[in-house]
C-alpha cells in the first residue's frame, strides 16, 4: 500500500496514479480542457453538483471547451488557504458519495482547469470574464449574498461593499464584489462587440436566475443605463433548481477517501448518491449538453423550486431547531428519533402537499418519502447547526408561503408555531439540555437581538425577518405560538414535539 503521506492529488497524480486506487479517474486528455465557464464561489456545493455535471459533459465528444474556472472573493485565512490548495493540486479534487448502507464511491473531478483568487489579483479575474472564451459566468454566493432586501424586494445599493464598487467603478478602480466584476466584464465585453455571456445563478434560492437578473441589472443602471438596457437585451440568466446534499468532511471521512484514492486530497468534498438539476432552457452564448450529464431542462421550474423549497428546505429547517433542544447535532440522529421523524412526516402531509401544485410526473408523496430516507442516511452526517444557520432570512423564504396557507384555510399552525419557538430558543444559544449552541445568523441584528425579550416570546414576531409576515396581528397563530412556546418551557421539547402530530399519524419506515 502506498503511503499517502508521500503522494499529493495533482496532474502528476493523475499521470502516474498507484495501481491500488479505488477511486474513478477523468478518462479525458486534461491537457486538452479550455475554460468555458467561469464560476464564483467555490464551495462544497458547487463541487459536487454543477461541477459533476460538467465533469460528466468533458467526457463527451465536443467538449473541450467547457471546463471551469474557479473564482473566490473572500479574502479570509481560510480563503487564501483554499487558493493555495487548488494551485497544489492543479485544481483537482475528490467528491465521494456516500450510500445509507455505508458503501463509498470516490471520483476525482478535473473539470476545474485553474482557480482565481480576486483579493490577489482582480485584473486577472476580470480579464477572464471579459475573454471571449468564457460563454457561462455561474455563481454559488448563497441566497443573503445577492443583497436583496427582505423587505422591499430591492437591490441594496448601500451594502457596503457594494457601495465601495461603485466608488472604485467611477474612479477607475476593479471591482471585487461578483457583482462589480460581472458589470464591468460585460462592459468590456460590449465594447470589444463580444456576445453577453450567461449569467447561470446555482443557489439554492427560489426565482435564482431572476435573483440575478435583477442584481445585476440594478447594479448596472446605477453606473450606466445604456450598459444595462445592452445587458437586459443580450445577457442570460436562466432560473434553475438545485438539489444535493453536501455536508462538511469529517476528520474520519478525509481518512477513509485518502485511504480510496492512496493520495492525499486538501480539499475532499462528499456528499449523499442522489443529485438534481432542473433548469430552463436559455443561454446567450451557448452551453453544454447537461441533459447528457443528467440535468432536466424544463419550463416548470417554479413548480419544481416550490416543491423542493416548501417540502425538502422547509423541512431541514423544522427538524434543524427542535432537533438541537433536543441535544442533537446531526441529521441522521434527529432522524432516528420517532418523534422527530414523524413530525417532518405530518408537516409534509399535512402543512404542504395539500397546497402545492405539482409540475408534470412528479408524484408529492413519492417524493416526501425518498426526503424522509435522504435524511436519515447515516453515512452523511449533515451537521443541523450548518441547516440552523442564517435561519432568519431562510425561514421566511421557506416557509412564509406554508403559513400563509394554513392561515387562509384555518388549518392547524401548531407545526409552524413549533418552527418559531424553537428558533426563539435557538437564537438564545442554548439547547435543552443547557449545552452551548454555536449561534450564526448574519441576518439578524443587532437592533432585533435587543428587541427579544427571553419572558416573552411575541418579541420574536417584532424582529425585522419576521415582522413583514405580520404573524402578530393572525389570533390564531399568536395562540397556538405562545401554547407551544409555554409547554415547551413547562413540560420541554419532546412534550411540545408529541402535542403537535396529528393523532394516529404514521409514516413509512
Amino acid at each position: 500500500m502506498r503511503d499517502t503521506a508521500d503522494t499529493a492529488l495533482s496532474d502528476a497524480f493523475l499521470r502516474r496514479p498507484p495501481r491500488d486506487t479505488r477511486a474513478t479517474l477523468p478518462r479525458y486528455d486534461r491537457s486538452r480542457i479550455k475554460a468555458g465557464i467561469a464560476h464564483i464561489g467555490v464551495g462544497n456545493f458547487h463541487r459536487v453538483h454543477q461541477a459533476l455535471y460538467i465533469e460528466r459533459c468533458l467526457h463527451l465528444p465536443g467538449h473541450e471547451d467547457w471546463g471551469i474556472v474557479g473564482i473566490g472573493l473572500g479574502d479570509s485565512a481560510s480563503a487564501r488557504a483554499k487558493a493555495d490548495a487548488y494551485a497544489r493540486q492543479d485544481g483537482l479534487y475528490s467528491v465521494t458519495e456516500f450510500a445509507a448502507d455505508g458503501t463509498a464511491a470516490t471520483r476525482v473531478v478535473g473539470a476545474m482547469v485553474d482557480y482565481l483568487h480576486a483579493p490577489r489579483d482582480p485584473g486577472a479575474v476580470l480579464d477572464l470574464l471579459a475573454s471571449p472564451a468564457i460563454r457561462i459566468v455561474s455563481l454559488t454566493i448563497t441566497e443573503g449574498g445577492y443583497n436583496i432586501d427582505e423587505t422591499s424586494g430591492a437591490f441594496r445599493l448601500d451594502d457596503p461593499d457594494v457601495a465601495a464598487d461603485l466608488a472604485c467603478a467611477r474612479t477607475g478602480e476593479l471591482p471585487r464584489t461578483a457583482f462589480g466584476l460581472i458589470v464591468a466584464a460585460l462592459a468590456l465585453r460590449r465594447a470589444a462587440g463580444l456576445p453577453a455571456f450567461t449569467v447561470m445563478s446555482c443557489d439554492n434560492l427560489r426565482s435564482n436566475g431572476d435573483t440575478a437578473r435583477h442584481a445585476v441589472l440594478s447594479y448596472a443602471y446605477t453606473l450606466d443605463t445604456a450598459l444595462a438596457a445592452w445587458i437586459d437585451t443580450h445577457a442570460a440568466f436562466p432560473n434553475s433548481m438545485v438539489d444535493r446534499i453536501a455536508p462538511g468532511v469529517s476528520d474520519q471521512q478525509r481518512k477513509r477517501v485518502a485511504a480510496i484514492l492512496q493520495a492525499e486530497d486538501a480539499q475532499p468534498a462528499v456528499a449523499e448518491p442522489f443529485t438534481q438539476w432542473v433548469l430552463e432552457d436559455r443561454f446567450s452564448a451557448g452551453r453544454p449538453d447537461l441533459a447528457a450529464a443528467g440535468a432536466v431542462f424544463s419550463d416548470e421550474v417554479h413548480a419544481h423550486e416550490a416543491v423542493k423549497g416548501r417540502m425538502l428546505n422547509a423541512s431541514h429547517m423544522l427538524l434543524a431547531y427542535p432537533a438541537l433542544q433536543c441535544g442533537y447535532r446531526t441529521v441522521p440522529e434527529a432522524m432516528h428519533d420517532p418523534l422527530l421523524r414523524r413530525l417532518l412526516g405530518s408537516f409534509m402531509e399535512r402543512d404542504v402537499i395539500p397546497y402545492l401544485s405539482l409540475p408534470r410526473g412528479v408524484s408529492a408523496h413519492a417524493y416526501k418519502e425518498t426526503l424522509l430516507k435522504r435524511f436519515a442516511n447515516p453515512a452523511v452526517a449533515d451537521q443541523l447547526l450548518r441547516i440552523a444557520h442564517d435561519g432568519a432570512a431562510k425561514i421566511p423564504v421557506f416557509h412564509s408561503q406554508t403559513i400563509a396557507n394554513l392561515l387562509a384555510q384555518g388549518a392547524d399552525l401548531s407545526r409552524a408555531a413549533l418552527l418559531l419557538a424553537c428558533f426563539r430558543l435557538y437564537l438564545m444559544g442554548r439547547d435543552g439540555n443547557g449545552a452551548p449552541l454555536a449561534v450564526d445568523e448574519p441576518h439578524f441584528g443587532e437592533a432585533d437581538l435587543a428587541l427579544l425579550d427571553p419572558n416573552d416570546p411575541l418579541t420574536l414576531l417584532d424582529t425585522s425577518p419576521f415582522a413583514a409576515l405580520a404573524l402578530g396581528d393572525h389570533p390564531g397563530f399568536v395562540d397556538a405560538y405562545l401554547r407551544i412556546a409555554d409547554m415547551i418551557d413547562s413540560a420541554g421539547i419532546r412534550i411540545a414535539l408529541a402535542g403537535v402530530l396529528p393523532s394516529g399519524f404514521r409514516t413509512a419506515a
